[in-house]
């Protein structure tokens, strides 16, 4: 589809071969990527917003510095994901698998994702409102490393 004289892909569209997946400085602005295999692609710094991601596998993936205002995450597996300085308010988390994912300096301001998986996930590191600081400090206290 076209949006703002952008072409926007459809889940149909990626590679499946998402090892070698060069989606960095793209803009897939409310791109329909639900389910898509992105594992181990890169999205630095992509724009994302708005995007349906839910139940994508993108573990592993390199979003270093990706926007995604408003993405829908939910169920989605960034286990072990790099989100350093991305820019994620008011994405859907919902039942994402964060395990082991990489936030410092992400922007989670007005993210749902109480009922996400945040095991070893650096979700300190980030910028969130506190009502989330404090649900995520009971339930996934900062590891006494």
């Amino acid at each position: 589809s076209i949006q703002g004289g952008w072409r926007i892909p459809n889940s149909d569209e990626i590679d499946s071969d998402s090892t070698h997946q060069d989606l960095s400085f793209q803009s897939l602005i409310g791109a329909k990527l639900s389910g898509t295999d992105l594992g181990g692609a890169n999205l630095r710094r992509a724009i994302l917003d708005g995007a349906d991601l839910s139940e994508a596998n993108l573990s592993g993936a390199d979003l270093r510095n990706a926007s995604m205002v408003g993405v829908d995450l939910f169920k989605a597996d960034l286990s072990s994901a790099d989100l350093r300085g991305a820019r994620l308010t008011k994405a859907r988390l919902g039942l994402a698998n964060l395990q082991d994912a990489r936030f410092a300096g992400a922007d989670l301001r007005g993210i749902r994702g109480r009922y996400a998986v945040w095991r070893r996930a650096d979700w300190w590191n980030a910028h969130m409102d506190d009502p989330l600081r404090k649900a995520l400090g009971k339930k996934w206290p900062r590891d006494s490393e």
